[in-house]
């Protein structure tokens, strides 16, 4: 079954050569194009899309506000929001996975990171960029962090098994389930297991979150730079 994007961003140029880009994998399409936020809410709704390609800075509506609508309808459950954007700021990333997206990246990305990210987003995984990744891990490994804005339940974390607090921990370091599965010598399969799991256990939406939920617990603290 091919994957149904939506691109959202009020730049053409920019529209046109993502069109072409997802058009041009065998397993995605683009069934929508949206100028502003509220534009792509409507769209995900009408076209009940697989994924967003958001961009932040729109009229009307911005990206995060956008991902926010979306990410609260229950009706849009299935739905991720990638978002991609030229401002890969600290405080945007914040409010990216806050928000509820599932992936945060630069418009720097090779065409192909860019495809693979939203395989990625669809088969229900998060992705974040290098430096998205550290922006959450300096946010949330203070233990100050873990307040009432939280998107998870942290201190559901105890009730995980021992297998699935070593899987988050990994999941937490970046490792995707592949490089967990070869760490701890099981199946990929045996691995995303895991990791869904202790998503329905903590209430996290997606990976992103889960990595929220590890260094909060303090699970996870950060190593030296």
């Amino acid at each position: 079954m091919s994957i149904r994007v939506v691109i959202a961003d009020d730049q053409g140029l920019i529209r046109v050569g993502f069109r072409s880009l997802i058009d041009s994998a065998p397993d995605m399409s683009v069934v929508g194009e949206a100028t502003n936020g509220q534009e792509a809410v409507n769209l995900v709704r009408d076209t009940r899309a697989d994924v967003v390609v958001m961009d932040i800075r729109m009229p009307e509506l911005d990206g995060l506000g956008a991902t926010r609508l979306i990410c609260a309808d229950e009706d849009l459950a299935g739905v991720r929001v990638l978002i991609l954007t030229t401002f890969e700021l600290d405080e945007y990333v914040l409010e990216a996975v806050e928000a509820g997206a599932s992936g945060f990246l630069g418009k720097s990305v090779d065409p192909e990171e860019l495809v693979q990210a939203i395989r990625t987003l669809a088969a229900g995984d998060a992705l974040l960029s290098p430096k998205a990744t550290r922006t959450l891990i300096s946010r949330y490994a203070r233990p100050a962090a873990a307040d009432s804005s939280a998107t998870v339940d942290s201190t559901l974390l105890p009730e995980l098994t021992d297998r699935e607090r070593e899987v988050v921990a990994l999941a937490a370091q970046g490792l995707t389930n592949d490089e967990i599965a070869e760490r701890l010598f099981v199946s990929p399969l045996t691995a995303k297991t895991h990791v869904n799991r202790a998503m329905m256990k903590v209430g996290a939406r997606d990976r992103a979150q889960l990595v929220v939920a590890a260094y909060q617990s303090g699970l996870i603290r950060p190593g030296p730079a």
